[in-house]
């Protein structure tokens, strides 16, 4: 490529205020941004920037623009390049997403129409900008000139102010930050819009806020897309979307990734023949046009030869009085295939419930292999940031453990 067919990527170490800024700065410049956590490790970090190779490192000391250096072997993106996302790791090896430019208006303009988002809105950003929920807040606001007030880190009390002290009125949020809002018994109905997004947000969880009085809208997407391209299951303005012969949902659009940085194997991988880009996840298109989503291809439990759904058999059990946070894994089993297993958090000042108490709540609702055939009681379900269970460590937990509880 020639210079003019280039852009710098300028990593930057950091939070809130600081890396919003630098992120405008960079735009404005034609230059990409890549977040980093600011609470990963000088090891962590150091392997991060050796995999991602940027132009140029940022360290945000305090200091206005912090200090910018050249990295040594830092290979530019190709012009247009916007962001280079940090994948959440959920699967193993945390991957760079390269975002572009025309992307990002897209989704900016299409998801401010779908929730009719105008001069009178303030966008809050009160998750960290090194994942794609806030950093597509940010890029919504430059886009399209609606105010962004961006939190260095989530604290329950500020987003409970914000509405009143800051005058947001739309904010991002991902399951795991609305119960403990709604548990602090926060205002969430001050908001004009709560977006659920990161990870799918359970019906009971989202009952309970609307019963509260909040306006909660589900946003489907992934860092590959930058955030959400569906608002409650309706693609915005530009996403196209289907579903593939095995279900996997399929999308199309402008929005959607370049590919993985440095990494063209697995970026061809993640789109078939006609450009389609491969979600990972299964689910179905009603007649109206509008997208279901019911798991992560992987995370599919086949036991016995039937499909079960680990979303679906969570929403059963999360209606169990006695339980406060659960997820359900597939763990193998020479005779079934897989188990479906359950790890439950027990509500506070209640007893973890059994296992056959939990096989008899939910045979009114699951058939027979989606009753859970082994259960385990934890303190919390380990998740990522944006709320997504780590099925994989519950995988292993539960083969390290054997079946039963």
């Amino acid at each position: 490529m020639s210079a003019g067919d280039e852009c710098d990527v300028v990593a930057f170490v950091g939070a809130g205020a600081p890396l919003a800024e630098a992120a405008r700065r960079a735009w404005d410049g034609g230059r990409a941004i890549l977040p980093i956590n600011p609470a990963f490790t000088p090891a962590e970090i150091t392997t991060l920037l050796a995999r991602l190779r940027p132009t140029h490192v940022v360290a945000d000391r305090g200091q206005p623009g912090g200090s910018r250096s050249a990295f040594p072997g830092g290979v530019p993106a190709p012009a247009g390049t916007a962001a280079v996302v940090v994948t959440s790791g959920t699967e193993g090896t945390p991957k760079g997403v390269e975002l572009t430019r025309a992307g990002m208006d897209a989704m900016g303009r299409g998801y401010s129409a779908g929730l009719d988002a105008g001069p009178g809105d303030r966008w809050l950003a009160c998750l960290p900008l090194h994942h794609v929920a806030s950093l597509g807040a940010l890029a919504r606001s430059y886009v399209t000139g609606v105010p962004c007030t961006v939190h260095a880190h989530f604290d329950v009390e500020r987003v409970a102010r914000s509405p009143r002290a800051e005058g947001t009125t739309i904010v991002s949020l991902v399951p795991t930050t609305i119960r403990r809002l709604l548990d602090a018994g926060a205002p969430l109905h001050d908001f004009r819009w709560v977006i659920a997004g990161g990870a799918p947000c359970p019906p009971a969880l989202r009952a309970r806020a609307e019963d509260a009085g909040a306006r909660v809208i589900d946003a489907y997407g992934l860092s590959e897309t930058w955030g959400g391209f569906a608002l409650d299951g309706t693609p915005i303005d530009g996403a196209e979307v289907r579903t593939a012969a095995d279900g996997e949902i399929l999308v199309r659009g402008l929005m959607v990734m370049r590919g993985y940085r440095l990494d063209p194997e697995r970026s061809q991988a993640a789109f078939d023949a006609d450009g389609w880009f491969r979600t990972g996840d299964i689910g179905a298109i009603d007649g109206d046009g509008r997208v279901h989503v019911t798991d992560r291809v992987k995370d599919l439990v086949i036991t016995g030869g039937v499909n079960v759904s680990p979303t679906e058999v969570e929403a059963v059990l999360a209606r169990h009085p006695h339980v406060h946070d659960v997820s359900v894994v597939g763990v193998p089993d020479d005779e079934w295939g897989e188990l479906v297993v359950a790890f439950v958090v027990p509500r506070p000042e209640t007893r973890a419930p059994s296992l056959a108490e939990l096989r008899d709540f939910a045979r009114e609702h699951l058939s027979g292999p989606k009753l859970p055939r082994a259960a385990h009681t934890v303190a919390e379900i380990p998740r990522t940031t944006s709320g997504k269970p780590l099925r994989r460590l519950l995988r292993e937990r539960a083969t390290g453990d054997g079946a039963g509880t």
